[in-house]
């Protein structure tokens, strides 16, 4: 199934800006406003807290508006829970389904049948299949890497498999766990769980606290997985000069720590800085640009408080030593796959963070100036759709997945 809408514009006399998807109205400056002009902050909502942020724009940054026409196609409504998204060299997508199987799309909108062979999954609440990233050198190889979550006697834990993308496409052969962030743990939340490889070769890996008070210290942990970004060889061993690397107190394949479930990993397209983002409990869902051995805080500081809403902790949100997010939401809007944009079919989008948002149901784009976010757009709001992962194409044009199974194409 395909429909194609197109992008809505600003309308004459509005000072807040909304939606950027409308089945009728082209995305043009209508009010002629110039292109870099701001708007109100899109998120009109209260907050559920009163706490302050450490610095101006590290939350509810000033709206913006795509001022370039572009298209917004469903491309297809056949897929099963998918999760993540893998760009092969000649253009299709690799699609992770929660409930264990791959499937092939074409940038068209043709889909595979599901793709087998690999290890059982636990896909009870948030465990399935998780994300997904193929070797550099998949060309010559056709080595495919994801997550997982995986039973064992004491309970579930993320783990990280490769295999190869049989020739007929039918198939995973080889299926290997080459990684497991323990410890496991009785509960079926907070796996992350992105993969990336670096410009080294190695990869990066997102895991959860898995959400109990039990687990959350856990978080700051350095012999503990849980609540880390991990970078690990091809072969699943700490990746040479991670910042812990000979220290007996800590696991040498951490890369930094202090986080609550990251489920958006990408690097910067000028820069090559890493950047993520991570859950919140009720508020303050977070965008961090990832250095190596530092810690993003979580529970010590947080810009949340519980479901329930009690405070967290000491309810502190600035400690020495523990690191501000670059921005945040409150309330939530579940930020899970992301990337940026560095196409040019869209000028204005160049170096900007697209993120996935499942209970915001749209995608977020952020517009990024020396490592602060400056203006904030919502785009596919009319859509009502939870967004699980976009990823830019070999085309330039950005593709979307839902958790009701949809595959979107956002661009010319």
């Amino acid at each position: 199934m395909q429909h194609t809408l197109k992008s809505a514009g600003i309308f004459a006399g509005l000072a807040l800006m909304f939606s950027s998807c409308n089945s009728s109205t082209p995305n043009g400056n209508q009010d002629n406003r110039p292109a870099d002009s701001t708007y109100a902050p899109v998120e009109t909502k209260d907050p559920n807290t009163d706490y302050k942020p450490a610095f101006q724009g590290q939350t509810r940054a000033p709206g913006v508006k795509t001022t370039t026409p572009y298209d917004v196609k469903v491309l297809s409504e056949d897929l099963r829970r998918p999760w993540g998204i893998a760009v092969l060299p000649d253009g299709r997508l690799l699609i992770t389904e929660k409930g264990g199987t791959l499937r092939l799309a074409t940038p068209e909108g043709t889909v595979s049948a599901p793709i087998t062979g690999l290890p059982k999954v636990n896909d009870a609440g948030q465990g399935g299949l998780l994300g997904i990233t193929i070797d550099p050198d998949f060309n010559s190889n056709r080595t495919v890497y994801w997550s997982f979550s995986e039973d064992t006697p004491q309970g579930t834990q993320t783990a990280v498999a490769k295999g190869k993308l049989a020739d007929d496409e039918k198939s995973v052969e080889n299926a290997t766990v080459i990684y497991r962030a323990t410890p496991a743990h009785k509960s079926n939340l907070h796996y992350g769980s992105r993969l990336l490889f670096d410009k080294t070769g190695n990869i990066f890996v997102s895991t959860g606290e898995r959400s109990d008070i039990v687990t959350r210290p856990q978080a700051q942990d350095l012999n503990s997985a849980l609540g880390k970004i991990v970078r690990i060889t091809p072969e699943g061993k700490p990746a040479p000069g991670n910042p812990f690397e000979g220290r007996n107190d800590a696991r040498p394949e951490i890369y930094s720590y202090g986080h609550r479930n990251v489920q958006g990993l990408a690097f910067h397209p000028v820069t090559g800085d890493l950047w993520e983002n991570e859950f919140g409990p009720r508020g303050g869902d977070e965008i961090n640009r990832i250095e190596p051995g530092k810690n993003y805080g979580w529970p010590t500081i947080t810009y949340g408080i519980e479901y329930k809403g009690d405070k967290i902790g000491d309810a502190i949100q600035h400690q020495d030593g523990l690191e501000q997010p670059v921005y945040y939401w409150d309330p939530v809007i579940s930020p899970s796959g992301m990337t940026f944009y560095s196409g040019n079919a869209i000028p204005e989008w160049e170096n900007n963070l697209f993120v996935a948002a499942l209970s915001g149901v749209h995608i977020a784009r952020l517009v990024i100036e020396d490592n602060k976010v400056v203006g904030e757009e919502r785009l596919l709001t009319n859509e009502a759709q939870r967004f699980r992962d976009v990823q830019q194409g070999k085309d330039g044009a950005l593709y979307a997945v839902t958790d009701a199974g949809r595959l979107y194409r956002i661009g010319n």
